[in-house]
């Protein structure tokens, strides 16, 4: 199948999803809505739980390039880092799987796949992949802190080679901050000032 027609299905999965509960979406309604047949569908994830796991896969992997855009951005240390706080607040909010993913509270309406990895028999590699593990609220948090860090000390960025350890990891200490007020807000949103006054708070000098 076309990486193109794998996304339609996805795409038909997530619009059934947000007009009813998981249990109650049928994937022969799945296929329809994507223009394909059932059995292309099954071929495609193997069975529903396939299905959902590419799904939330596929809306992890989405998360993580929005926090990529944000840290690249042309801007200095401290504005990168309140950008991805905001774009992870942001997610959140506008997506439910992703809330489910950061927060790991999964109700009844959405798919809860295991978090381990399952068996696969994919000839799918995007399958494949989806039938790996999936991240945990403590996975985001190492991938989004870690990819802050190599971020911010490329060529030109953050603490260079002599700076030596402690100034990098006070840029890892100040990263993980970041991304814990972050998921602290989509849990509670912030009062006036929003992220950005609650980022200041925790970088009580700009890394870097």
């Amino acid at each position: 199948m076309m990486p193109a027609a794998r996304e339609s299905l996805l795409d038909a999965a997530y619009r059934a999803l947000a007009r009813r509960p998981w249990p109650a979406v049928r994937m022969v309604e799945v296929a329809a809505a994507a223009g394909v047949s059932r059995q292309t569908l099954y071929n495609e994830f193997g069975s529903k739980d396939g299905l959902a796991r590419a799904l939330v896969r596929r809306e992890a992997d989405a998360c993580l390039a929005g926090v990529d855009r944000a840290l690249t951005a042309p801007a200095d240390t401290a504005e990168r880092l309140t950008a991805t706080a905001e774009w992870i607040a942001a997610a959140a909010r506008e997506n439910a799987l992703v809330r489910a993913l950061l927060t790991g509270c999964w109700s009844e309406r959405l798919p809860a796949p295991a978090l381990t990895a399952v068996p696969s028999t994919a000839n799918v590699p995007a399958q494949r992949r989806a039938d790996g593990p999936l991240p945990s609220p403590g996975d985001f948090v190492a991938l989004v802190r870690d990819r802050a860090v190599a971020v911010l000390t490329g060529p030109g960025e953050g603490p260079g080679h002599d700076d030596g350890k402690a100034e990098s990891g006070e840029l890892a200490r100040c990263c993980e901050l970041v991304v814990r007020v972050a998921l602290s807000c989509v849990a509670a949103p912030p009062g006036e000032g929003g992220i950005a006054e609650l980022v200041r708070h925790v970088l009580p000098r700009q890394p870097g």
